[in-house]
Formats: C-alpha cells, structure tokens, sequence
C-alpha cells in the first residue's frame, strides 16, 4: 500500500520509516502541505497522512475520494482542519487519539515556570554574564488557583503535575468524568477565581475564541494564560489588548490561531507580516514556542506506531478503533451503532 505523507520534517521520517518497514507500506513524503492545489500528489495512494496544518476542506475530501483515497490519516489527536462531516461516507478518517499525554502537558508545566521564575531572561542575562537578579522576581505555584478547561488525558495528566506542587486545581469539561476527583466548576468560575488558566481541549465551533474579550473581562488582574492545545482557542487580538491593558500578566503560548504560515519554518533574518504574532512576541511577559508540546523521542515513536496501526488495522478489517466518524454525535467514541464500522 502507498501511503503519501504531508507537511513532513526531518524528525518525522525515521520513525515512521521503520514502523512502516515493518508492515510492509510503501511511504511518500512531501514537505507540502495537503490542499486543494497539492491533492493531486495522491493520485494512487491507499491513505494519506496529514498533520495539524494540512487544509483537509470538502473539495480536498472529494478530490481525495475521486483519486480512490480510502483513508485519511491523521498523525496527531486534533481534527478541527479536517471537515469530518463532509468526509462522512466518502472517506474515512483516522487520528493518533494520545502519541504522549505526558510530553504536552510537561510542556505546559515547563511554560508556566519559565515564565513565572523568569527563566528565559535569566538564561538570556547570563549568556552576557550578567548575574543581577533586578527584575527576576517571580511567585511561586503553592497554593496558587489554575484553572484548566479540557479534562481529556492531557489535561488530567497536567493536573497530576498541578497537585505536586500543591495548586488549587478547578477546572471546566462539558463531559465532566464521574469519580476523577477532579473539582468541575462552571467555565465562568473558572474563569473568575484562577490565577492561572490551562487550555486542554479541543477546537471545535463551540470552543474557538473560548479565550476573547468578555472571557478575559471576568478573569482576575494579572492571570496567566498557558495554550498548548490549539491556537484559535484564544482570541488573539483580545488576548493581545488584555496584556496591553495590564489584565493578563503572562501569556505561555505553542499554539496560535494563524500559525499555519509561520510555524515549523525558519523566518530569522526575515520580516514576519503577521503583525498580531510578532506583538505578541515582542512583550516581555509572552513566551512562544512554535507547536512543539508534543516534541519527545518517546512521542514520535508512539504518533508513527499508532498510525501505521490505524491504516493496517483499516486495510484488514474497514475499520479501525481510532476512527472519527460525524455519524454518531461522539466524533472521538464512535458508537458504530452496533456494527464495526458506520457507512
């Protein structure tokens, strides 16, 4: 089977390179990203494996469906860029459910205490040996409120990290989990009692801007704002008028709303006209990573063997447990409506 790769790096290739060896796939990498303009590369090609970044519109879905390209699959948990409803009995999809809960939300962690022990203008300071300590003072998270919204395995995984230091943990899920332990609150309790928020869920129609003007208006002065889930989450310019008015006191961002032009790609020595991003890096209370929460060794391992499972598993059977499928109300529990697979 030839399976056609989008949007790939260097770091991606080896591992799946040698879980695809395994099972006897042929693999076609493109450092392209999958559109309406590149679909054409998949002509002959059993499924295709996106990324968090490929455009998997309606007129991708039917071109692909045209080509007899019999499954999309996605190397990541998130899905917002592909339009499942349209795929709905054309194609079916396929996503990498939790590659490494622990990588994401360690990262979150690592954020949050560069930002609040200065680490990164410490580290800056030194390199000029510069060892004065003026303007370093941070606070510390004993017994701090965070809030975090999205309580999937990356979020209750956070939320272990949360407890070792001692925090308050609230937090806000519209599916809360019975028995966790977890204290739910409504989004704005939430919003209104944490010191610092943690975005852990899902982009959907429901969530995106969940983090914008009125949102921010109910938080208290000075909270933090932690994203390493998807950018869209946050309402970027509210989230940059909110730093400029003194209302948020520090913004940990891997992920933004209009990445797809500027992350993964080297611009040093260039002029980003994103101007919205390159504000928000300019402030001296926002640290930005370029998407890279789920970056660990043990995570690529996990995100290739994982796919490459999915695609066998469908090729075997026509279906395969990490489908998501519109049908069924619960796109990541697919209930298959007592069948093994839904159309």
């Amino acid at each position: 089977m030839k399976i056609v790769f989008f949007d790939t790096k260097q770091y991606d290739m080896p591992a799946f390179e040698k879980f695809g060896e395994k099972a006897g796939l042929t693999l076609k990498f493109y450092e392209t990203k999958l559109n309406i303009d590149t679909a054409e590369l998949c002509k002959g090609a059993y499924a295709v494996c996106v990324f968090v970044n490929d455009d998997v519109n309606a007129e991708v879905i039917d071109k692909l469906s045209e080509y007899g390209v019999k499954l999309i699959a996605l190397r990541c948990a998130g899905y917002n860029n592909v339009d499942i409803k349209h795929a709905y009995k054309k194609i079916h999809v396929v996503h990498v459910p939790a590659y490494s809960p622990y990588a994401v939300a360690e990262h979150a962690m690592a954020l949050l205490l560069t930002s609040v022990r200065r680490i990164h203008k410490a580290y800056n300071r030194t390199k000029d040996f510069n060892f004065s300590l003026s303007g370093l003072t941070g606070f510390d998270l004993h017994g701090k409120t965070i809030g975090v919204i999205g309580t999937g395995k990356i979020g209750r995984i956070f939320i272990d990290i949360c407890r070792g230091f001692k925090m308050n943990v609230i937090a806000y899920d519209k599916f809360p989990i019975d028995g966790s332990g977890i204290e739910y609150v409504s989004l704005n309790e939430l919003f209104e009692k944490s010191d610092i928020i943690s975005l852990h869920c899902p982009l959907t129609e429901e969530t995106q801007h969940l983090i914008n003007e009125n949102s921010i208006e109910r938080m208290k002065k000075g909270v933090i704002i932690v994203n390493t889930s998807r950018g869209a989450l946050i309402d970027a310019e509210a989230l940059l008028a909110g730093i400029k008015a003194r209302k948020i006191g520090a913004a940990c961002l891997d992920v933004y709303e209009e990445e797809s032009d500027v992350f993964f790609r080297d611009f040093s020595g260039h002029i980003v006209s994103d101007d919205t991003l390159a504000r928000l890096i300019s402030m001296p209370n926002v640290i930005v990573t370029s998407h890279q929460a789920f970056l660990t060794e043990e995570a690529l391992e996990n995100i290739a063997e994982t796919t490459v499972k999915n695609i066998v598993e469908f090729s075997e059977n026509g279906f395969s447990e990490n489908e998501l499928c519109y049908h069924c109300g619960n796109i990541e529990h697919c209930r298959k409506d007592g069948r093994k697979k839904c159309f």
